[in-house]
């Protein structure tokens, strides 16, 4: 009775292993595939920006208020040294516009359903519900007013940091080989260097 029951058990095995020996090697490549899309989605969801929209209106804040001295001219070229999103560190920048504000670094909700929004840099003061002269400190819960995302716009966010500085409207082009970024929000002072 023993050996009936080994000789069963012996026979499921190669029924299994025959089956995974005819499986097509293009199930096993899609297979691959997908795992790799899925970590790679997963990379993109955790840093917030796999539904960034990339280009920009060119509006802002009617109370946004120009730099005056900006150290990077509208219409200069620049470097950008931030990777907010893929293709962004290293790619050539023009300026289209400089401000003088604060800038936060937010986490939020999207009012959409989205998963949570964890750093986003960046919102500046002037994109945030209820602004006035007084900055917003680390830790407060604020409502956003800017649409850099789908479901940003409405959002509450907690404030992670802040920073006074200059921010930046660029365009720029990929060095992925992506499309033309136009009107970029934001980039800071510290995210460009010079050519």
């Amino acid at each position: 009775m023993k050996w009936m029951k080994m000789l069963v058990l012996s026979a499921v095995v190669l029924v299994g292993l025959a089956a995974c020996g005819n499986d097509d090697s293009g199930q096993d490549e899609q297979k691959d595939q997908e795992a790799t899309d899925t970590e790679q989605m997963s990379h993109e969801e955790k840093s917030g920006h796999e539904s960034m929209d990339h280009s920009g209106s060119g509006e802002v804040p009617d109370d946004l208020k120009e730099a005056e001295d900006p150290t990077f001219a509208v219409g200069s070229k620049a470097v950008i040294t931030a990777d907010h999103m893929p293709g962004m560190d290293g790619a050539e920048a023009t300026v289209v516009g400089a401000y003088d504000t604060t800038a936060y670094i937010v986490s939020y909700e999207p009012t959409d359903g989205g998963e949570r929004v964890t750093d986003h840099k960046w919102v500046i003061h002037e994109e945030i519900e209820g602004h006035n002269d007084q900055t917003f400190e680390p830790g407060e819960e604020v409502t956003l007013r800017a649409d850099h995302m789908p479901g940003m716009d409405g959002a509450k966010a907690t404030i992670e940091s802040k920073e006074a500085t200059t921010v930046y409207m660029v365009d720029y082009v990929p060095v992925d080989g992506g499309e033309e970024v136009t009107n970029h929000k934001w980039v800071t002072e510290s995210e460009l260097k010079a050519q």
